[in-house]
């Protein structure tokens, strides 16, 4: 009996969002809407530049905000990972346990050295552009998997930033042949159009592209908005980018902000409409999407109601200011989910 709905494996990062202009943006040298990987001094740098704002610290990466989210939602979540033993590795194995998320640094020493974090800048128009200092999560390996629990997973899910590392890429590989091995199901998110110009290897070996004359089992779940799918398709009109995406994937969910999500399965396109908001930042609007739509989907929720859920989610992330929503706006979205079935 699967008791874990979700497993995931992704990079532990600590976010320090501001609230930023285009022109300090510019000033600073960061690419607007791109995930950018920095070193320590350039961190330093970045910080400089933001001496006096107001900023907000929680527990974020890709991966981690999604398993938040499906624990949030009232599903089993567990996460690999790994931080430092710093100040901000407690904060962050803090947070996740006071989400209900459980995770392998319950059971190993951090190592020295510094947790990984992300300054998050978003300007008026709701973008967030990110700067990420990967720090103790650049050395992130298969020793953080954790097989027993993989094997009792509905669902194993891939964080595409980690084609960025091939020990981290390593690892999500290990992690899902043994998912395979275990009849979970399979899904990935391809985070960043960064990942897809600079990491495409990395993502397609976690899509199950062949390798070495041995093609992986297929994934079930692919996750990506519009501009990360048109890069990956090398087109801009839509309908040529869902023909080539469809393939990738049992179920390929396609988040376009304000024209909600496309649903692609088994050669069926079905449209999800959005929730009207007025936006004030995306960060982590994708992750939100994909949590409460495995959530839905682990469930027993059809593929449509889950986007349904997951559009509804994500916007009220962009509404706000943050990655995560409280347990209560979460408790909102969910009763009138199950109001509307």
């Amino acid at each position: 009996m699967k008791k874990i709905d979700v497993y995931a494996i992704g990079n532990a990062l600590v976010d320090t969002e501001y609230e930023v202009s285009d022109a300090l943006l510019e000033q600073a040298g960061v690419a607007k809407r791109h995930m950018t990987l920095i070193d320590a001094p350039r961190r330093a740098e970045l910080l400089h530049h933001l001496q006096g704002l107001h900023s907000r610290r929680t527990g974020g990466g890709s991966a981690g905000n999604t398993a938040v989210a499906v624990a949030q939602f009232g599903a089993k979540a567990f996460y690999s990972c790994r931080v430092a033993d710093d100040e901000l590795g407690a904060f962050y194995a803090q947070d996740l346990a006071s989400h209900g998320v459980a995770t392998n640094l319950s059971h190993m020493a951090a190592p020295a050295g510094q947790t990984g974090s992300c300054v998050v800048l978003v300007t008026p128009d709701a973008e967030r552009s990110m700067s990420t200092f990967l720090g103790a999560t650049a050395d992130l390996d298969h020793t953080a998997l954790h097989p027993q629990d993989i094997a009792r997973s509905k669902v194993y899910y891939m964080e595409g930033y980690l084609a960025a590392s091939p020990t981290g890429l390593d690892a999500a590989l290990r992690g899902r042949a043994m998912a395979v091995q275990a009849g979970a199901k399979l899904a990935l998110t391809l985070s960043d159009m960064s990942m897809i110009q600079f990491c495409r290897p990395g993502l397609e070996a976690m899509l199950g592209e062949a390798m070495n004359g041995e093609t992986p089992a297929p994934l079930d779940y692919l996750f990506c908005n519009e501009e990360e799918a048109q890069v990956w398709c090398g087109v801009q009109d839509f309908d040529a980018v869902c023909a080539h995406m469809a393939p990738l994937a049992r179920i390929v969910c396609v988040t376009r902000s304000a024209k909600g999500s496309v649903i692609l399965e088994n050669g069926q396109r079905t449209e999800v409409p959005a929730v009207a908001i007025k936006a004030l930042d995306s960060n982590g609007a994708g992750d939100m999407f994909a949590g409460a739509f495995l959530y839905a989907v682990t469930q027993g929720h059809s593929p449509a109601q889950a986007a349904t859920l997951g559009n509804h989610a994500a916007a009220m992330v962009v509404a706000q200011y943050g990655n995560r929503l409280s347990q209560a706006s979460v408790d909102a979205i969910k009763a009138k989910f199950a109001a509307a079935l």
